[in-house]
């Protein structure tokens, strides 16, 4: 009898390791590189993997952050990443158009609250103001060129775009006189702003090409995508499920403003003054046939995307 127990208690033991190996086995890795730390919108995979989220999902995240979205795109192309968050739809296209082995599974955001700023004691008291001086952007080819371009259209000004890198290296720049206009997201150098020291020149809600534009997405190395599908369609569903918990759960504001580095006030109003739920819906892809315009225009685009090849880009796992 007891060498029958011992036997069963071995056999148990046993099916139990390798159901904890199987399990083990079961969280598939996805890298991800994300644009400026700090910004709600960024905030998502690291929040929702704290949370528990993706590994609901059998997901482990490897995560990284870059200086801007142009970063973060040619970390996917190269293959060094699987995934990154916050890539300009228009250099996506761009990209997209050349060969380069890239798709959008989501958007990340649909219209602009970046803003662009000087420093309290600046001359400029308008966009117009800015005549030829240096206006920040992030990267070549981030959406935040783009927005850049598009002032300029609108306000009818020759500025002289400048990259600046992440909004606390600008910020630097701008503080320092290097930079005439500096550009950032909130709540990065929003406590400046706050406190007097700078002005906003220029709200993203106010650059009218870009109100009902998806400007920013999800972008996926497209020969892991072709692999692994199912992979990513897990990880998009944790994603959406971070979101749901996000604007649900009053204990998310704590988590956000931690890792953001800001008080709870603060962190409170970047959501829900910049950023209503609506606009971070990653299912939610608007102005497409604008943002192909807009991309040609500024040469990101030799000709239009057919209908096909947008199908082809814009995929849902």
């Amino acid at each position: 009898m007891k060498l029958i127990q011992s036997l069963a208690l071995g056999l148990g033991l046993g099916m139990g390791l390798a159901l904890l190996a199987q399990g083990a086995q079961a969280q598939d890795k996805l890298k991800v590189a994300i644009g400026q730390r700090g910004v709600y919108e960024n905030s998502i995979s690291e929040l929702g993997q704290d949370k528990g989220f993706f590994k609901k999902h059998g997901l482990v995240l490897e995560l990284l952050y870059t200086q801007g979205s142009g970063e973060t795109q040619q970390a996917v192309i190269s293959g060094s990443v699987d995934i990154g968050i916050g890539v300009g739809t228009h250099s996506v296209m761009g990209a997209f158009s050349k060969g380069a082995p890239i798709r959008a599974i989501g958007s990340t955001i649909t219209g602009a609250y970046e803003f662009w700023y000087v420093r309290a004691d600046s001359p400029i008291k308008s966009f117009k103001d800015v005549g030829e001086k240096t206006v920040a952007y992030s990267t070549a080819g981030s959406s935040t060129m783009m927005m850049v371009a598009a002032m300029q259209k609108q306000f009818d000004v020759k500025a002289k775009p400048t990259a600046t890198g992440s909004p606390p290296a600008t910020y630097t720049q701008v503080m320092s006189g290097q930079i005439d206009v500096g550009w950032s997201a909130p709540p990065l150098a929003y406590q400046a702003v706050m406190e007097g020291k700078t002005r906003v020149l220029v709200p993203g809600r106010d650059i009218v090409a870009f109100r009902s534009q998806s400007i920013r997405v999800v972008a996926a190395n497209a020969g892991d995508l072709d692999k692994r599908r199912d992979v990513y369609k897990r990880y998009m569903d944790a994603y959406r499920e971070t979101i749901e918990w996000m604007y649900s759960d009053p204990t998310s504001i704590e988590a956000y403003a931690k890792w953001a580095e800001v008080t709870p006030e603060l962190a409170k109003k970047v959501r829900d003054e910049f950023l209503p739920r609506e606009l971070v819906n990653p299912d939610r892809v608007d102005g497409l046939d604008a943002m192909v315009e807009d991309a040609v225009a500024y040469k990101l685009l030799a000709a239009p995307l057919s209908k096909e090849q947008l199908s082809t880009l814009f995929v849902k796992p």
